[in-house]
């Protein structure tokens, strides 16, 4: 064989291998089915962005529904561990574990899915937040106003919540339900279906995205909204994050295909799909079903929910932070992306 030939071939190996290592399968893994909002307008059309900017050296495989094994509370450890690649879960779910955005769960904090989803990506960023630094972050987000959707008493007001078991997604949404006088029951959202339909709650407070997924729509006959020009009761944070060896590991050209696709444009697109889940999810609802609980009982719940804000800002001043200033800072971002 000649030296030629020799060369020739080494080449040829080293062009294999290099094709080789730039396709790269990434299993992303969530808590929901593939009708949901979040698969379906979110996941699926991002992953079907990189794959075509990486012309196709990047492609997901997505395990929806916790196909790949667990609980929604374990999504987050599984990223961190390299068990999966991507995971979107709720940060919430692991109560206390992420106290610092917990700022945008407190009550009356938003009313624009798309301008909070971007001051939590720019808080997290500019408060130096470190309870995520074991991943390697991809977007925030939270979703629409949450409502009451209850099985057979509509809320109107303080007290028709008396008594009542009601399922909230965060603790602190859990502590509004209990000082406005229900049983706050936390779970997570798959776990609603079937425990409205066995009465072991009875409501449940949710976006309205989220109602056709867990069939709200079905197992509850009342739908109470706040008025629309209040800030929403409650919503969550979301976190969509990668494992970090996975990251650092992909070529220059992936990675910045992915950092095109990740950050507050992004955080700020998936709030927007969110929005438009909240119409749909309203269509499915028969419209008499609805009532909207007064300006003025709203402004009795504020007072209420005062408490919680407190304690939310003492609790991340015995955390070492200055909770005063994290409040202002998610308020001033919240302003600033709504203008």
């Amino acid at each position: 064989m000649t030296r030629g030939s020799v060369l020739s071939i080494a080449f040829a190996v080293m062009l294999c291998a290099c094709s080789q290592s730039e396709q790269v399968e990434l299993k992303v893994h969530h808590m929901l089915p593939t009708r949901a909002t979040a698969h379906a307008e979110f996941i699926v059309p991002w992953c079907e962005k990189i794959e075509k900017e990486s012309a196709g050296d990047l492609k997901c495989r997505i395990y929806p529904a916790m196909q790949l094994g667990g609980s929604p509370t374990q999504l987050y450890d599984q990223a961190k561990d390299g068990v999966v690649d991507i995971i979107w879960t709720v940060p919430g779910y692991s109560a206390g574990r992420f106290p610092s955005i917990e700022v945008f769960e407190l009550p009356f904090m938003m009313k624009d899915a798309e301008a909070t989803s971007k001051a939590l990506w720019d808080y997290v960023a500019e408060n130096d937040v470190s309870e995520f630094d074991d991943v390697h972050l991809l977007a925030f987000h939270v979703h629409g106003p949450g409502y009451f959707h209850m099985v057979d008493t509509p809320v109107t007001g303080r007290a028709d919540l008396q008594g009542l078991k009601i399922r909230a997604p965060t603790r602190q949404t859990n502590k509004l339900i209990g000082l406005l006088g229900a049983t706050p029951v936390g779970m997570p959202v798959p776990q609603v279906p079937e425990a409205l339909s066995k009465g072991v709650i009875d409501g449940v407070v949710v976006p309205y995205e989220i109602v056709p997924t867990i069939k709200a729509n079905e197992l509850t006959k009342f739908h109470s909204e706040t008025d629309p020009s209040e800030p929403a009761i409650y919503t969550t944070t979301f976190v969509f994050a990668m494992n970090k060896a996975r990251y650092e590991g992909l070529s220059a050209r992936q990675k910045e295909v992915l950092d095109a696709n990740s950050g507050v444009e992004l955080s700020g697109w998936i709030g927007k799909a969110f929005i438009k889940g909240d119409q749909t999810g309203r269509d499915s609802v028969d419209e008499n079903s609805i009532n909207v609980i007064p300006k003025g009982e709203i402004q009795t719940w504020k007072k209420v929910a005062q408490p919680i804000v407190d304690g939310w800002v003492e609790e991340m001043n015995d955390n070492g932070a200055d909770g005063r200033a994290l409040l202002e800072s998610a308020r001033n971002l919240t302003q600033k992306h709504s203008q």
